[in-house]
């Protein structure tokens, strides 16, 4: 492991290290025991926040190397916590996929855009896991650092990096975000950004200049080539992945009815009543909950 690597996975590893609340450590290792796992990461904004309310995210990460041919499957839990009910969504992959897809080497780009921003490792095995779990985490950051140094600016701060590594990775992905924001992504994890940029770059072997906040990362134009090159192709595969992905959780979501049926409730107030044939079939019985809620939002609006 060369010096960059060194620092960088020391940064990680601290970074993974993020105090968590009990309740939600209690969960993911409840997951991880029912799951066979590795590892569990949890991630999003509950991690930011320290909130119990929502939905708290989870990577599962088992052993072995067989995967499926569409990863990850998609999961909703519920656990009791003292008065209230705590939520989960819970991705599940082999770990040895995720640290290929965080390495760049598959045409994925989720793993490594998702994992260069804020994570904690809640839950782990072993101190092997542990460290494989380092190692991928590292691997995502110099993955998006190198696209970064290639489709940003000759120079610039590592925000303006940041900025144009999100702008493109939203683009190749089949998923509506609002615009700017990448911007929202780099002001609420300012801490988190702050000095990644250049370990990553060192990491990855990229040279920078640095005056002040002014980067510029000494790309040979072979390099730059090579670089956009990888993500062309990645970008083309981005939006028919993704979409792939959507069709086959839509069809796989485990406890998809009781998930939809807490965010229905939850953003418009309608109970809704969970029978076996919705548990069993959510997308047929879709069309008489949306007959329900435009009745229920009729009656709300001819009450008020």
């Amino acid at each position: 492991m060369t010096t960059g690597s060194s620092a960088l996975a020391a940064r990680i590893a601290a970074r993974l290290d993020a105090p968590i609340d009990p309740a939600v450590a209690a969960f993911a290792e409840a997951l991880a025991h029912a799951a066979g796992a590795r590892a569990v990461l949890f991630y999003g904004s509950n991690l930011r926040t320290g909130s119990l309310d929502g939905v708290l995210d989870f990577y599962v990460l088992l052993p072995g190397t067989q995967e499926s041919a569409i990863w990850p499957t998609i999961s909703y839990h519920e656990r009791p916590h003292e008065a209230e009910m705590l939520r989960a969504k819970v991705a599940t992959m082999r770990l040895a996929t995720f640290a290929r897809a965080a390495s760049g080497v598959s045409t994925d780009t989720t793993i490594w855009a998702r994992f260069v921003q804020p994570s904690a490792l809640i839950w782990a095995e072993d101190d092997a896991a542990r460290a494989e779990v380092i190692a991928a985490i590292a691997a995502a950051a110099t993955t998006a650092a190198r696209l970064a140094a290639a489709i940003g600016p000759d120079s610039g701060t590592a925000e303006d990096y940041w900025r144009a590594l999100f702008r493109a990775t939203y683009k190749a992905e089949f998923r509506v975000e609002k615009s700017g924001r990448e911007n929202d992504i780099l002001s609420v994890n300012a801490e988190h950004f702050a000095g990644l940029l250049p370990l990553a770059w060192e990491a990855a072997g990229i040279e920078a200049v640095q005056d002040g906040m002014i980067l510029s990362p000494q790309l040979t134009p072979a390099e730059r080539r090579r670089v956009l090159g990888w993500w062309a192709r990645r970008r083309r595969l981005g939006k028919p992945l993704n979409l792939v992905r959507l069709i086959k959780g839509s069809t796989t979501f485990e406890g998809a009815a009781r998930y939809a049926a807490w965010k229905i409730e939850r953003h418009t107030g309608m109970p809704v009543k969970l029978t076996p044939f919705r548990e069993r079939y959510p997308l047929l019985a879709a069309p008489q909950v949306l007959w329900d809620l435009r009745e229920h939002r009729r009656r709300q609006r001819n009450a008020a």
